[in-house]
């Protein structure tokens, strides 16, 4: 992946919501991680991270923070009216916290392993908090070296169990190129086709949206 690129992506994303009215928080892009810190949080934690995972935060940055809103009277066209704003965060640092969260949801509301709903949050690395209850994690059920990207919802949101990528580096790359869209699963469906499609980069809902907010990225 190309990080110069993304970086660049990133603050273009940034002007140009602050060119048609919108807010934007700072930006943080942390010093990458070292293999060290890496492997005493994989011995904290009790699990390997996912490979895309290690390689962004050794390569890009340890912690990573981006949020954006668009202001109450932009006329916003109708596949959008949901998609007024865009969060993504992740830190080798909260892992912990965040899983204590997606384990406690477990042990007290989603136990039912023959529940297909309840299932879903198990077997999970939660690393994104979404603010509402709900998380982006990575789906270690397969055990594999790298893991994809699912969505848990706590509340029946349309977008739990969805699977938004196929590893860490695909899903900053395909969000990416639509501002970080959510982090909410009703902002960033309209770009999705189905619950296994992941976010559709190419897809003619996402050129409609960049076209709207002349992000040429």
């Amino acid at each position: 992946m190309n990080y110069e690129l993304l970086e660049k992506r990133i603050h273009t994303i940034a002007f140009n919501i602050q060119q048609i009215g919108g807010d934007v928080q700072e930006v943080v892009i942390e010093p990458p991680t070292s293999h060290k810190q890496i492997l005493q949080m994989e011995e904290r934690l009790g699990v390997n991270l996912p490979e895309s995972f290690k390689i962004v935060l050794q390569k890009f940055a340890g912690q990573f923070s981006f949020y954006w809103s668009l202001p109450e009277d932009l006329v916003t066209p109708h596949e959008f009216t949901e998609s007024v704003s865009g969060n993504l965060h992740w830190s080798l640092e909260i892992l912990p916290r965040l899983e204590e969260e997606r384990k406690e949801w477990v042990n007290q509301v989603f136990s039912n392993m023959e529940d297909e709903y309840d299932v879903i949050w198990h077997n999970k690395l939660a690393f994104c908090e979404v603010g509402n209850g709900d998380y982006f994690a990575f789906d270690l059920i397969d055990g594999h070296d790298d893991a994809p990207i699912v969505y848990l919802s706590h509340d029946d949101g349309e977008g739990h169990g969805y699977r938004l990528a196929n590893n860490f580096i695909e899903f900053i790359e395909s969000w990416s190129r639509l501002g970080f869209v959510g982090s909410e699963d009703e902002r960033w469906l309209p770009f999705t086709t189905s619950s296994t499609s992941g976010i559709l980069a190419e897809g003619e809902a996402a050129k409609l949206f960049r076209t709207w907010l002349g992000l040429n990225i």
